[in-house]
């Protein structure tokens, strides 16, 4: 499937959450049963023969990818949480935000040296939450095979935080 079909599938709303911004909703592309599996086959035919054991989802619409292709590649799927949310020994990272902190947590246990992971969540814009992901897989001793995202804000730059990493997109948006 071409990008372009993905863009007719991702509903675009003005000035959401605030004024100035173009939001891409997912929802639309999800609530779709074949834009939905289109996507999840893309982005399996772009990762499935790079010896993925874990699928590591960034909380909350990663999740939702994540587990389609954790499901689709045969291996498991770990959860990054917000902060508070997971209840065995965690593993953090702090990142920057626009205007602050924040962090994203792991459990301790979640991978080993011998995974080779996919990350994956809905959106990359400035690319702090996804780097900060990948910072903590590392931690964890864990190879990262690649890092997928089904929207890219190209014009935000984030996706250039990922010249170390096999990185792709479905939909890559020029401008807000």
């Amino acid at each position: 499937m071409t990008e372009e079909y993905f863009k007719t599938k991702i509903r675009s709303i003005p000035d959401f959450p605030k004024k100035g911004i173009m939001y891409r909703d997912i929802t639309t592309l999800t609530s779709d049963s074949e834009a939905f599996a289109m996507a999840i086959d893309v982005i399996f035919d772009r990762s499935h023969d790079l010896g993925i054991t874990k699928v590591v989802a960034i909380e909350s619409r990663g999740f939702v990818f994540g587990s389609a292709l954790a499901y689709k590649l045969g291996c498991g799927m770990v959860l990054v949480r917000k902060p508070g949310k997971l209840p065995f020994e965690i593993v953090s990272e702090d990142y920057t935000l626009e205007y602050g902190t924040d962090r994203i947590e792991i459990h301790s246990d979640a991978l080993t040296p011998t995974d080779r992971v996919m990350i994956v969540d809905d959106l990359v814009a400035t690319g702090g939450t996804l780097l900060a992901c990948c910072h903590l897989v590392e931690k964890l001793g864990a190879g990262i095979a690649c890092v997928a995202t089904v929207v890219e804000l190209s014009h935000l730059g984030g996706q250039n935080r990922f010249s170390d990493y096999n990185y792709f997109s479905l939909v890559k948006y020029d401008s807000g």
